[in-house]
């Protein structure tokens, strides 16, 4: 039999939906069958066949949708602690690549890795962030370079979902980085391993997206080119790192093959600017990056605005460059550091994290959707970016866990 409905009731919605700031409904209720949204509206306004369902009182607290981190990288080996402390002790970036460090410390802990130990640190991130009202991640594999590793983190990530309260969207990064065996050899490694990896993944199952990394210290336009002919050829979405470090044009050729999401984008240009706009290519902004490495050039917020671009706002979890696992965190470093509004950083990890992720049941409290919800002791929404190392989570509904 169908699951009878239950109210939630006594709360302030912000279903991120119509034009009112937040989509805020006041004195609301929202009715919730077989894991979705059946209703919502002011309590005044509730239907009569819903005036005897089981009721649940939120004692006025404001509720959001599910949040959702759309670019993490949850699965690795190891970490990277002891080389944040060389560079804070005056090591160079050339000195701590000399002791092992790097991305290259990361593969090699990544690829000496059980999937059972892969597994346990995973989760032990996940937790941080489901603790935080996150419903909904991605997590990418891109540590292990060769094909057993890649497959052997995708694996992991989809046993995440399966052993948590959470769905997660698996991105293939074959294309992250060129390993030691393949130095200065980065096209015989697109050919050789990474799109072969990418085909070995999708026929097992574990691919929902193609991601890469665009930059002069990973793959050209035209190494990234070849993978995506190859995803799209899979029929499988495209998503880049692009314009992080420097403007070579990675985000107009992501959005030239429809892509869901450009990220980090802190040196694009007007050109790729347009080219996200007219593809309907999500800017996904990574504060937690921007922070580690003290970077100076800001991604181009005003232009996505004029534009039209959809900003989405992520932890970037990594164990280098971002080993940020709170998306509260976050959303207050991308008003902080980029001067999003708190609406803006509330729609980045809600209905624009979604869009990044090529979800539409997810985002926005609306009939329909999935009832994946966060219940929040705050008075107002700009409280979830404003408060620093404070969660103010009270409860977490996940379909028909709560």
């Amino acid at each position: 039999m169908p699951d009878a409905p239950r109210l939630l009731t006594n709360l302030t919605a912000a279903t991120l939906t119509g034009d009112a700031p937040y989509g805020l409904v006041s004195d609301g209720a929202i009715a919730i069958e077989g894991g979705h949204v059946r209703w919502i509206g002011a309590r005044a306004d509730l239907p009569p066949d819903l005036a005897r369902a089981e009721r649940i009182d939120l004692g006025g607290r404001l509720v959001t949708p599910g949040l959702i981190d759309c670019h993490t990288h949850l699965v690795h080996g190891g970490d990277r602690a002891a080389e944040f402390e060389m560079r804070l002790n005056g090591a160079s970036y050339e000195e701590v690549a000399r002791a092992g460090g790097g991305i290259v410390s990361t593969v090699s802990a990544t690829r000496e890795a059980t999937q059972e130990a892969l597994l346990a640190g995973a989760l032990r991130r996940a937790d941080a962030l489901i603790a935080e009202g996150v419903t909904t991640l991605e997590i990418k594999s891109g540590y292990g370079l060769d094909l057993e590793t890649e497959l052997r983190m995708l694996r992991v990530a989809r046993a995440v979902e399966k052993a948590r309260p959470v769905r997660v969207k698996t991105s293939f990064l074959g294309a992250h980085a060129v390993p030691a065996e393949y130095r200065d050899r980065a096209d015989a490694y697109i050919d050789e391993v990474c799109i072969p990896a990418l085909r070995a993944a999708h026929a097992e199952g574990l691919v929902d997206a193609v991601d890469g990394f665009c930059e002069g210290i990973a793959f050209s336009p035209a190494q990234i080119a070849r993978v995506f002919d190859a995803a799209r050829a899979l029929g499988l979405p495209v998503k880049l790192h692009a314009e992080q470090l420097s403007d070579l044009g990675g985000a107009a050729l992501a959005a030239g093959y429809g892509a869901l999401s450009a990220d980090h984008v802190e040196y694009l240009d007007e050109a790729g600017v347009r080219a996200m706009a007219g593809a309907g290519t999500v800017a996904v902004l990574l504060p937690g990056a921007f922070y580690t490495l003290r970077e100076t050039q800001a991604p181009p917020v005003r232009m996505l605005r004029d534009h039209g671009v959809p900003i989405a706002v992520a932890t970037d979890a990594n164990p280098g460059s971002s080993p940020l696992t709170s998306l509260l965190l976050a959303m207050n470093m991308g008003c902080t550091l980029f001067r999003l509004t708190p609406e803006e950083a509330l729609r980045g990890v809600t209905v624009n994290a979604a869009r990044a992720l090529g979800l539409r049941d997810v985002g926005t409290i609306a009939p329909g959707q999935r009832a994946e919800l966060a219940v929040w002791d705050v008075e107002a929404p700009a409280e979830l970016s404003y408060r620093i190392g404070f969660n103010p989570l009270h409860s977490r509904m996940f379909g028909a866990v709560q």
